[in-house]
């Protein structure tokens, strides 16, 4: 098992968003978190990457529970996460978005690490000396996910990896994280509101509605049951 989430209870100051969340991801699995606004699926990400505490509960990662535990501590553990949104360092050229990404690894092997991620994204290296923010929106997103990888996590967590994104962009970002993961055998947990797309990569899915569990189980169910879909969003 590479991620163990239990009985987690967790918010922001006093407003509690999480209520007794369990989850888990194997190794190997790309698992998609899915519902509406507001449910609370960003904040199952940042809980297990160190940005917020967890108030109750335990989150296990590869054996270790990593209840309080900063965001470095858990990068070295083999978790990296790229959020939604600004997605990068807008003044900062290709080049250096991805030394960032390797902050924790050692010089002599950074170079290494960064020409074997310019290989996975072709694109980007073509563009190394280019400022981060004159990228279009899927260089972008693929420039957040190869400073992701830079660490060689265990666990690559995406929040809305799509947001933005044309449709053929969409298609063209979730064939490469079906890519990475074959490639590399990286589990990934995915926070997603186009729901369609990423049911047809994920081997598993939860979804969420109002900080609680409201579904378990495959994506073939889903997509088969567009009743039950429609009711995880009302």
């Amino acid at each position: 098992m590479m991620l163990e989430i239990r009985k987690l209870d967790t918010g922001y100051g006093k407003k509690q968003v999480l209520f007794g969340l369990s989850m888990e991801v194997r190794n190997g699995e790309i698992v998609a978190i899915i519902g509406p606004n507001g449910a609370g699926k960003s904040t199952v990400l940042k809980a297990v990457c160190g940005l917020i505490p967890a108030w109750n509960g335990r989150m296990c990662f590869d054996g270790t529970t990593t209840n309080g535990s900063t965001p470095a501590q858990n990068v070295a553990r083999g978790i990296t996460f790229a959020p939604q949104g600004n997605r990068v360092f807008a003044g900062l050229n290709v080049m250096e978005n991805l030394q960032i990404g390797g902050f924790q690894v050692p010089r002599k092997e950074l170079r290494g690490r960064i020409a074997q991620v310019l290989d996975v994204f072709p694109v980007l290296k073509d563009r190394a000396k280019q400022d981060a923010g004159n990228l279009s929106g899927g260089e972008q997103q693929m420039l957040a996910l190869a400073r992701a990888l830079i660490a060689r996590p265990k666990l690559l967590m995406l929040d809305e990896p799509s947001l933005g994104l044309s449709p053929n962009l969409v298609r063209s970002v979730f064939g490469k994280i079906v890519e990475i993961n074959r490639d590399t055998g990286v589990s990934i947990l995915i926070v997603e509101q186009k729901v369609r797309e990423v049911l047809r990569v994920c081997n598993r899915v939860y979804s969420l509605k109002l900080g609680k569990l409201a579904y378990d189980g495959t994506p073939e169910e889903l997509r088969d049951d567009k009743g039950k879909l429609k009711e995880l969003f009302l």
